[in-house]
């Protein structure tokens, strides 16, 4: 094993370690502090419980209803006569909302067409190369009282568009 294979397993440990015997020595009550912030945690869990059922029922209802299929159906021809596959197209548009979402549309992308595959790689490129925008915005954002969010919405939506295209030409030009 190489050295930065053990570095990267005691890395952690060392550095909890060396945190707590710095709040030893300086008398700080680490497990006071740490059932706190523990409280602290649980509270914001609650706070974002109502943002996180909301997407996901926007999110299931969106793909239920149909449109996904309807808005795939009318771009298919546009994709074709550029070579990106139509069947990439419901993972651009679930990753800026959810990342779970994403991710289990990969992990179908890859389970029907294989890792190996064009569209196995484009999907787990595309995974990594944008984010969830909406999801960030709505839970991180709502969590803090942020209403305005007008200006990280349109640059976070142009990083996900500047991801997603980058992500087929890389792919297209890598493996196509």
């Amino acid at each position: 094993m190489g050295i930065i294979a053990q570095l990267s397993i005691w890395i952690i440990p060392a550095f909890i370690l060396i945190v707590l015997l710095v709040a030893t020595w300086r008398k700080i009550s680490t497990y006071e502090l740490f059932v706190e912030g523990g409280k602290e945690g649980v509270k914001m869990a609650f706070s974002l419980l109502p943002f996180l059922v909301g997407m996901i029922v926007a999110i299931a209802i969106f793909r239920s209803s149909g449109a996904l299929d309807a808005i795939i159906g009318l771009i298919a021809p546009v994709l074709l006569f550029f070579g990106v596959p139509p069947e990439i197209v419901p993972l651009a548009l679930v990753k800026p909302i959810s990342g779970s979402a994403a991710l289990g549309i990969t992990t179908e992308l890859i389970a029907t067409h294989g890792p190996d595959s064009f569209l196995g790689r484009l999907a787990s490129t595309m995974q990594g190369s944008t984010d969830t925008t909406l999801y960030i915005l709505t839970v991180y954002f709502g969590a803090v009282g942020i209403r305005k969010m007008g200006y990280a919405l349109k640059v976070g939506l142009l990083a996900d568009l500047v991801g997603i295209i980058a992500a087929i030409v890389i792919v297209t030009l890598v493996f196509g």
